[in-house]
């Protein structure tokens, strides 16, 4: 097997993305409360503790924006931080780590992973898309996210600029299982009901075609957990030529900004 700090990225890139595609395929569809997948061993075992190993230090994180945006914990501390995994973003990490996320980062923008979530999400896509859903247009977005003791998100269902929501756990042990995505199902008004919790487990993740029922929410992260570690894989609709332009504006304006930080630290 490659490995993603061998000097043959493409083979690395190639190793990871065929893995997660296999991941994708052999995902259990689960119809409650919403249509969803449960992935299990999405990254190869070896490609998995390279990137445990190799996580960027809180000085290279940046915080969020819009509705998962950080809210500041007791003592000021942004409780929610990403780093973009796209080349540009994370090109001042040191070379191993760099060359590990660089690699994730490219498998995971494959268009053979892409196409492997709008075949298994192809209901909910349909739903939303009609019978065009195989041609319209997403756009990858990976980004490695950081929470830590006092962050939430409250119950919603994902803006609908975005066309599929993927997020993959990253926790080195099974130590913070109780802190995972919990779905929730719409009662009358706006009441809802908890119908299920993803568990925090390493290498496990979960995906849906966002939808106007795609409730989700994090619950309120405790002192326990030292850092909630995990891969938010969002796919942009990207159909529109103003939707074309705003994802690729929305990219080169956060890099911008992640370089006047860069320059100031």
């Amino acid at each position: 097997m490659a490995s993603v700090s061998a000097p043959s990225a493409p083979a690395a890139v190639g190793h990871i993305s065929a893995h997660v595609v296999h991941a994708i395929d052999s995902a259990p569809a689960v119809a409650e409360p919403f249509q969803h997948l449960q992935l299990a061993s999405v990254f190869p075992a070896d490609t998995y503790a390279e990137m445990i190993a190799s996580m960027p230090d809180q000085r290279d994180y940046r915080g969020m924006s819009g509705r998962a945006k950080s809210m500041p914990a007791d003592g000021g501390q942004l409780t929610r931080t990403k780093i973009d995994l796209f080349p540009e973003f994370i090109r001042h990490l040191p070379a191993q780590k760099r060359a590990v996320w660089n690699a994730v980062g490219a498998a995971l923008c494959s268009p053979e992973v892409r196409e492997a979530f709008r075949r298994r999400l192809a209901p909910g896509l349909e739903k939303r898309f009609g019978a065009r859903y195989r041609e319209v247009g997403m756009y990858p977005i990976p980004i490695l996210t950081r929470d830590v003791a006092g962050y939430r998100i409250g119950i919603h269902p994902d803006t609908r600029r975005k066309g599929m929501t993927i997020q993959l756990y990253l926790p080195p042990d099974r130590s913070i299982e109780h802190v995972g995505t919990v779905f929730h199902r719409r009662l009358e008004g706006k009441n809802y009901e908890k119908a299920a919790q993803m568990s925090f487990s390493p290498n496990v993740g979960y995906a849906f075609a966002v939808g106007n029922d795609t409730y989700h929410s994090v619950e309120t992260v405790g002192p326990e957990v030292r850092t909630r570690d995990s891969i938010l894989l969002t796919y942009f609709v990207d159909d529109t030529f103003a939707q074309v332009v705003h994802n690729r504006a929305k990219r080169v304006g956060n890099f911008l900004l992640n370089e006047v930080r860069s320059l100031a630290r």
